[in-house]
């Protein structure tokens, strides 16, 4: 008789453990803000995104960068084609390459955030300017877009190490991500 009060006892309790490890976890997609310093590739700036959509369970594993189609001196001059690019896995694990802080994004936010990288995208041509729309120029909007602020006279739009710095600087929430 024992052993059947026991069953009875412990079948509700297994029920409700398999019922809460049923419970999928919040869905979410954290944006980790990255620069990546000279090294056979000139200074840059992206944002990394992974997680996983709420309402679709759709996977999110990707990167996003604003920069010239094409690098030659005539970026130096002025405007030219700009593109939206995805970096290569390669690229975001070398040395040079450096997460600066994340956010994690609820599907509003991470709507509203694909929403602007297809402005960005689709903006008139030519739309990369060296000195007043750059890959940091795409970060700092996307990090005011996300609720953080930032110094729109920062002297580092050609550094986005330092730049990336200046945003934790004016942040004090955001926590440095390490690799």
């Amino acid at each position: 008789m024992a052993p059947i009060r026991f069953l009875r006892l412990l079948l509700p309790a297994l029920a409700l453990a398999a019922a809460l490890i049923a419970i999928p976890a919040k869905a979410e997609v954290l944006v980790t803000f990255w620069s990546h310093s000279r090294d056979q590739n000139y200074p840059h700036a992206f944002l990394v995104m992974q997680g996983r959509i709420d309402a679709t369970g759709e996977v999110v594993d990707t990167n996003v960068g604003f920069t010239a189609h094409s690098i030659s001196p005539m970026v130096l001059l002025g405007s030219v084609r700009g593109e939206m690019e995805r970096l290569s896995a390669g690229y975001v694990a070398r040395p040079a390459s450096q997460p600066h802080f994340a956010l994690r994004l609820n599907d509003a936010q991470y709507a509203r955030l694909q929403a602007f990288i297809a402005q960005w995208a689709n903006a008139p041509q030519p739309n990369y300017n060296l000195r007043r729309r750059n890959c940091v120029h795409f970060i700092m909007e996307a990090a005011v877009l996300l609720g953080l602020n930032v110094n729109r006279a920062s002297s580092h739009f050609r550094a986005p190490s330092a730049f990336l710095d200046e945003v934790m600087q004016l942040n004090p929430q955001l926590t440095r991500v390490r690799r």
